[in-house]
């Protein structure tokens, strides 16, 4: 008998191994021939086909034997062409490219597929996320790029994840022939920890120092975790010596992760390090309006007001996530009561979640922020000192404060000392100038509004 049905084979194996078992090493194997009494089985790399021979091996001789074949052993080969894994996710040694996934302590390997949604044709695009979204376009056509890494940093909800996933289906699709790992910060602390405990560093070590570009999510949680900092850094560093594409993200940028050694935060910043700026009016519109045509296919005579959107995108201003759920929740709400979608019916469906966005920001709390961020003493920065020391960090927090909250300029003035509401107008508009100005100025308003939006 020169061929089997190899898929019948596979299936059986994964009720043996389990599904992480089988996806990360039996998935990606494909059925070559039978020479006497050998079955020749083809493999992506030479890693995997010594792990699979060391640790499966056995199995796979039984299994095959069950369908009538006369085998007694098994070859691998290094085939020329990499086999798909389910989902469509590509695989290298150990791991296929993965979103951030829940660990499970039963597994061999945590791992989930990319998510389908998460691409660049479904990513909107708006002056906040402009840069980040050029940046990981290009480094998703899989060409030379001219910095590594590729630093993404932003709050949640601002799309930090979708342009990773964006980034890894674009390579798949434009560069199939290399090698990428796509997985969080936490999973490759949880291999790292399973490789020490297994007595496995050597395999731990040569799965990743043997892809071609390596995607890590969420990057702060190894902040405080020396052991796994340190491995970090050496991979990082094997990596970037063979010119391969590292590409990380944050909820910080490198700089400001508490925790996280020198050393790494002089290595992630001698990329291009991207902020992906809290979402403005007009991106959280544009969001909405594609979501709304994205719904459309599913609930084809559902009508929504154009001001709903609109309420929608001025209401919550700080998640996309929340928005993009707010909306779902709508359009699952008329579709069962058969209802056109006001903007009455958007308060009374949404009530809980515009509460929750009803954080109110105070003038104490901005001034307070401010004068932590320039350190000093909140009684200089109300006070009647005129020095620059003082006069900008004042006039940045008279900024915040009428861009933030709903009092009047002359109730702005009260709080900082009892200033007359013209010189709170003054302020206000020295910061818009100095915005556009100095970069610096702007960087410290983006910085001090997600920390007060928080």
């Amino acid at each position: 008998m020169n061929t089997v049905d190899w898929g019948a084979i596979k299936q059986s194996i994964e009720k043996t191994v389990g599904a992480n078992n089988y996806r990360n090493w039996i998935a990606p194997i494909e059925f070559d021939s039978i020479e006497d009494d050998v079955a020749v089985l083809n493999v992506p790399t030479n890693f995997l086909g010594n792990y699979v021979a060391q640790n499966f091996s056995d199995l796979i001789v039984h299994q095959i034997n069950v369908v009538d074949a006369a085998v007694r052993r098994v070859r691998f080969c290094v085939s020329s062409v990499k086999p798909r894994l389910p989902h469509g996710a590509r695989a290298t040694t150990q791991a296929a490219a993965q979103a951030p996934a829940t660990y499970n302590k039963s597994d061999d390997l945590p791992g989930a597929p990319l998510d389908q949604r998460f691409t660049f044709d479904t990513f909107v695009v708006g002056k906040p996320n402009e840069l980040a979204h050029a940046a990981a376009r290009r480094v998703g056509a899989g060409e030379s790029v001219s910095f590594n890494p590729l630093f993404l940093y932003g709050g949640v909800g601002l799309g930090k994840t979708h342009l990773m996933h964006a980034i890894a289906w674009d390579l798949q699709k434009n560069r199939p022939d290399l090698n990428v790992v796509y997985l969080s910060a936490e999973q490759f602390m949880y291999r790292f920890v399973q490789a020490l405990r297994d007595r496995k560093m050597m395999d731990f070590k040569q799965l990743f120092r043997s892809v071609d570009v390596l995607m890590v999510d969420d990057v702060q949680f190894i902040a405080g975790k020396d052991s796994t900092q340190e491995e970090f850094f050496h991979t990082f560093n094997a990596l970037v010596d063979q010119n391969k594409q590292i590409i990380i993200s944050a909820d910080r940028a490198p700089g400001e992760i508490k925790d996280l050694e020198e050393r790494i935060k002089s290595r992630l910043q001698c990329g291009l390090v991207v902020d992906l700026h809290p979402t403005d009016y007009e991106l959280r519109l544009g969001i909405l309006q594609a979501k709304v045509e994205q719904h459309r296919a599913q609930y084809p005579d559902l009508q929504i007001d154009n001001n709903v959107l609109e309420f929608l995108a001025h209401r919550i201003s700080t998640n996309v996530r929340v928005l993009e759920g707010a909306l779902t929740r709508l359009f699952a709400f008329a579709s069962l009561i058969g209802r056109h979608i006001t903007l009455d019916v958007a308060q009374d469906c949404l009530a809980d979640v515009l509460r929750a966005s009803e954080r109110k920001i105070t003038v104490e709390e901005i001034q307070r922020r401010v004068a932590e961020h320039y350190n000093i003493r909140l009684s200089d920065m109300i006070g009647p000192k005129r020095l620059r020391t003082y006069a900008r960090p004042r006039q940045i927090a008279m900024y915040l404060a009428k861009q933030l909250t709903s009092r009047s300029l002359p109730e702005i003035g009260r709080r900082f000392g009892g200033r007359d509401h013209t010189t709170v107008l003054h302020g206000v508009k020295r910061v818009e100038e100095l915005k556009i100005q100095d970069g610096q100025i702007a960087e410290d308003l983006e910085m001090l509004r997600r920390a007060l939006e928080a």
